[in-house]
């Protein structure tokens, strides 16, 4: 094994060109889907091999309860720098499960909180707020999903602009855009070089819902201009890590794309074109990256097993 057990602490790196790619070139919903992907594998190959180094590196310390065979010199000899690499994983795997319950009890606590905030209003699909504070953000669970926007930003709209707006959030709620965005929150949680796809993956699925709201409302130039102008009215959310409207993503990056026409969505691209190159780019580096990820987990976990005596 030697270096290679590192693998999946690294490799997460060669998916900073994937999610640039993917950004320019790819559609909306493919991108966020891939993105998703390799960022859901990445994590959970990092964290195992994080759980592996640990146990090599600390199983010959005394008073430990793993097997005996785990500390035998052959299976020490797979991890180099074993003592240091073990025992720096203990913190690292403690601050990933620190730092991963953190964000899965705030989510939590986002949802119920909204989901209390409207208990006592009417159980329709769009609630809209008396709040002088213009935003709005798709809310999905609880005993249906629903849209909450307040009068505030409903003012500045013209009714075109406001289908646009209900479209979008539709959109978000349809495309299950918050299992995606939790997802990748997690993983940046569990691999700090996993970050970039965090970001990558909150503005490829703004771009899908926009895709979706112009497709519904039948005009790109309404929704474009119904963010811009959304986006210089609006106000931070009171519930950060909803989908929203006019954020997360750069509105200016999203208002150009929407002034282009729409982008193709082809199964098999040709490699000789732009978009074929970005997605047999984008689809080479998510298998390499990910099947020497798992190879490297699943290589230390064949060790330890051979070393294991029944």
């Amino acid at each position: 094994m030697g270096v290679f057990v590192f693998l999946p602490l690294v490799l997460p790196l060669t998916a900073w060109p994937v999610a640039r790619l993917a950004e320019q070139h790819l559609h909306p919903r493919t991108a966020t889907r891939l993105l998703t992907g390799v960022a859901t594998v990445m994590a959970v190959c990092s964290t195992v091999c994080l759980g592996l180094l640990m146990v090599v590196g600390t199983a010959q310390l005394p008073g430990n309860p793993l097997p005996d065979g785990w500390s035998d010199p052959e299976v020490r000899q797979a991890v180099p720098y074993d003592e240091i690499a073990g025992r720096a994983a203990i913190p690292a795997l403690c601050a990933v499960a620190l730092l991963c319950g953190r964000t899965l009890l705030r989510h939590g606590r986002v949802r119920r909180r909204a989901h209390r905030a409207l208990a006592g209003l009417p159980g329709t699909e769009v609630v809209v707020l008396p709040d002088g504070t213009p935003y709005a953000y798709a809310l999905p669970g609880g005993r249906r999903d629903r849209i909450v926007v307040t009068t505030a930003l409903l003012a500045c709209l013209e009714p075109a602009e406001r289908r646009a707006l209900f479209a979008h959030e539709r959109a978000h709620l349809a495309g299950g855009h918050h299992r995606h965005l939790l997802a990748v929150r997690l993983a940046a949680r569990a691999n700090p070089f996993l970050w970039p796809l965090r970001t990558a993956v909150a503005y490829t699925a703004e771009r899908w819902a926009d895709e979706e709201a112009a497709r519904t409302v039948g005009s790109r130039r309404t929704v474009a201009r119904a963010i811009g102008r959304a986006a210089l009215v609006s106000g931070r959310a009171p519930l950060p890590g909803l989908a929203g409207f006019a954020a997360p993503g750069p509105v200016p990056r999203r208002v150009t794309a929407l002034l282009g026409p729409a982008p193709a969505v082809r199964r098999c691209p040709s490699v000789f074109t732009t978009v074929g190159l970005a997605v047999w780019a984008a689809a080479a580096g998510t298998a390499v990256s990910a099947m020497s990820s798992a190879n490297s987990a699943v290589t230390m976990l064949f060790i330890l097993h051979a070393a294991t005596r029944l």
